[in-house]
């Protein structure tokens, strides 16, 4: 029979040394949201329904393009980390590793498409 520490039965198995970063990050980001949300909700829900030019002039002003475009920014840094924390949970091998790349992928691609939309808009 093979004597085994604790140590030796951890290894391997134990911290990435990330935790706590990426635990702070999702922190941070929620509160963001928490603040961010409403703000959205309030600028965009008073053009609703308006006219094209009108919602091109309302977001050329500089206050809704801003909440428009942190909204955004942060509302996919909190899923890109979400996601890949719940992927990091219950995948394995090489599936792991393709679904943390697509979603990062996806996460920071429809970041420029929507920031891209947000400048065309308001430019």
């Amino acid at each position: 029979m093979r004597y085994l520490t604790d140590r030796k039965r951890a290894e391997g198995l134990g911290s990435a040394k990330s935790g706590t970063m990426h635990h702070w990050h999702m922190q941070v980001s929620a509160v963001g949201l928490a603040i961010l949300v409403p703000l959205f909700i309030f600028t965009f829900g008073c053009i609703l329904g308006s006219s094209y030019e009108d919602v091109v002039a309302y977001y050329s002003r500089p206050f809704p393009a801003i909440v428009a475009g942190l909204t955004l920014l942060v509302g996919l840094y909190h899923f890109k980390n979400g996601a890949q924390m719940m992927i990091e949970d219950y995948a394995h091998g090489f599936a792991r590793k393709a679904a943390v790349i697509a979603v990062i992928c996806l996460s920071y691609g429809l970041m420029a498409t929507g920031l891209y939309a947000l400048i065309r808009l308001a430019l």
